[in-house]
C-alpha cells in the first residue's frame, strides 16, 4: 500500500492512477505552502500578499497596472486583487496611483517598507525551500519541474506536448 492511502486511511485502491497523482500533487502543494504560511505569519503577511510584493519588486520602480498584478499571480489566484492591494496599501507595503486621464487605470508599486520586508524574508524563504527539498537530487528536482510543467500542459523550450 502506498503512503497516501495509509495517510488518508483508505483501504481500497484509488479509482485511477490519475486520481492518486492528483491527490499527491494537492497534498504536496499544501505541505509546501503551509511551510511558507508559517514562515510569513510572524511578519503578519499572507501568502498572496507575499506573492504581490515579489511581483511588484520584480516590476521595478514603474510598478504594474493592477490587472497585470492579478495576471502574474499564477501561484495564488486572488479573486479581488484591488481589495488585496488596498489592504496592503493601508499597511504601507504598496502604493497605488490612478492616472488622471483614466481613473480606472491604477498602477501599483512596492514601497520602501515593502522592499525592506521582502529583503528580510529572502534568506529565510531560500533556506525554507532548501530544507523542504534537500532530500532530492538536482536531477530529481529538474525531472520533477519538467513533469509538473507537462502535467499543466505547458510547452517548454524546444518541446511540444
Amino acid at each position: 500500500m502506498r503512503q497516501l492511502r495509509q495517510a488518508i486511511k483508505q483501504r481500497k485502491p484509488f479509482e485511477s492512477l490519475e486520481q492518486e497523482v492528483f491527490l499527491e500533487v494537492l497534498r504536496t502543494g499544501n505541505a509546501l505552502i503551509q511551510d511558507l504560511v508559517d514562515l510569513l505569519r510572524p511578519s503578519d503577511l499572507t501568502q498572496p500578499q507575499y506573492n504581490v510584493l515579489r511581483i511588484l519588486r520584480g516590476a521595478g520602480p514603474a510598478g504594474l497596472p493592477t490587472g497585470e498584478v492579478g495576471e502574474r499571480m499564477v501561484v495564488s489566484r486572488e479573486p479581488d486583487v484591488t481589495r488585496l492591494l488596498i489592504r496592503m496599501e493601508q499597511h504601507g507595503l504598496v502604493e497605488r496611483e490612478r492616472r488622471s486621464d483614466n481613473r480606472r487605470y491604477v498602477t501599483a508599486r512596492i514601497t520602501r517598507k515593502g522592499l525592506r520586508l521582502l529583503k528580510a524574508l529572502d534568506e529565510p524563504v531560500r533556506r525554507m525551500h532548501a530544507r523542504q527539498l534537500q532530500h532530492m537530487t538536482r536531477r530529481e528536482l529538474d525531472l520533477l519541474a519538467g513533469l509538473l510543467e507537462r502535467a499543466r500542459r505547458e510547452e517548454g523550450p524546444g518541446g511540444g506536448r
